[in-house]
């Protein structure tokens, strides 16, 4: 069976195609068009343009499943689509123009499939499982291989970057700005704060963005998929800008340019998001996985029945650091209230504009005022 899963996300629209045979997921094709639409929600309402950018997608998505004959297709939309007021009509109109059905998926629900996804094939009792997308960021709590708590914050890499960050990278204030917002999110949530959580396991472009910059700073092999907690930080603290001028350096543009050309502007909004998370549950280490929401999705709405699939070398990482762990202990703090404003006006397209700039910002190795 080949089946295709479209996943329309906040930051980027992927597609992925899939052999299931023998109870085995072999992905066959992966393709993506970074979309940024959650730079194109105005108060409250997906505009025409972000409408059209989905469609743009969908239709290329449909055209090469044309080409190789595959009739197998479901799609589903997160954050962006679904935070909107006029989520039924965006979608009812991108569903008309490409032919492709839409289903949109509730916050609690991605994260669900972001665990099915990520743990079908490990077995991990107890753990902090974290998804940071570029309008929101998922959490799962689960014990004895099970659910505990599943939630979903309204803030991810891109709507950070639109709220918070003035130039191409968020400056001291900004960083904290970014910070507070989510702790005040998590602050929500009461049942979250009781127990440490020394390992995660990280799904999404975020993380495994970061997983290519730990990589790469720290010369690791390019399959490593652990990235320890100290790391972020130190990742953060090589690529902050505090220049009065906003100006990137050419070291920090260099390494970006390097390892995710396109998450420039909003890979550091998603790594402080991660680090405040990883300082909340005091964890120890990340594990990257690259299976997630969407072969959740396949496993749970698509086949239905869940299937084993063989276990890889992020399953066997996950194993042997969970059954090292101790028995969590308490925290002896609450992290204080924070008050951020949430609602916070989104600044139209601009994160992917500062993005589309870094091109003609360079010359010889070094940036130059736009």
């Amino acid at each position: 069976m080949v089946q295709a899963i479209i996943d329309i996300g906040s930051n980027t629209i992927r597609l992925a195609i899939y052999k299931i045979e023998d109870d085995k997921l072999t992905v066959l094709l992966s393709k993506k068009h970074t979309a940024g639409l959650a730079s194109y929600m105005k108060k409250g309402k997906m505009m025409q343009e972000g409408i059209d950018r989905a469609c743009m997608a969908l239709d290329d998505f449909k055209l090469l499943l044309d080409n190789f004959n595959i009739t197998n297709v479901a799609a589903f939309a997160t954050a962006a689509l679904r935070n909107v007021s006029n989520s039924a009509e965006a979608v009812a109109e991108i569903t008309e123009r490409t032919g492709v059905p839409i289903a949109v998926i509730s916050g609690s629900e991605e994260a669900t499939l972001d665990f099915v996804g990520a743990t079908h094939a490990m077995k991990t009792e107890d753990g902090l499982l974290i998804d940071i997308g570029g309008a929101s960021t998922e959490l799962v709590i689960y014990k004895n291989a099970e659910i505990v708590n599943a939630i979903s914050i309204p803030l991810g890499s891109l709507n950070a970057c639109s709220q918070y960050v003035h130039g191409l990278l968020p400056d001291k204030s900004e960083r904290k700005a970014i910070k507070e917002a989510v702790l005040a999110e998590l602050d929500d949530y009461i049942e979250l704060d009781s127990e440490k959580q020394p390992v995660i396991c990280g799904v999404g472009g975020t993380i495994r963005a970061a997983r290519k910059i730990n990589n790469h700073l720290f010369n690791l092999p390019m399959d490593n998929v652990e990235i320890k907690a100290p790391n972020v930080k130190k990742m953060i603290k090589l690529l902050e800008n505090d220049e009065d001028d906003h100006l990137i350096s050419s070291e920090t543009l260099e390494i970006l340019l390097k390892t995710v050309p396109d998450r420039i502007g909003t890979i550091l909004p998603g790594m402080i998001i991660l680090h405040t998370i990883i300082k909340y549950f005091k964890s120890e280490t990340i594990v990257v996985s690259d299976s997630g929401v969407r072969e959740g999705y396949l496993y749970s709405k698509v086949l239905k029945t869940p299937k084993a699939v063989k276990k890889n070398d992020v399953a066997v990482v996950l194993e042997n650091k969970v059954s090292a762990v101790k028995e969590s202990t308490e925290v002896k703090e609450k992290v204080e209230s924070k008050t951020v404003k949430k609602a916070a006006t989104n600044k139209n397209n601009k994160c992917k504009a500062k993005e589309e700039k870094v091109a003609v910002e360079v010359k010889d190795g070094e940036s130059k005022k736009s």
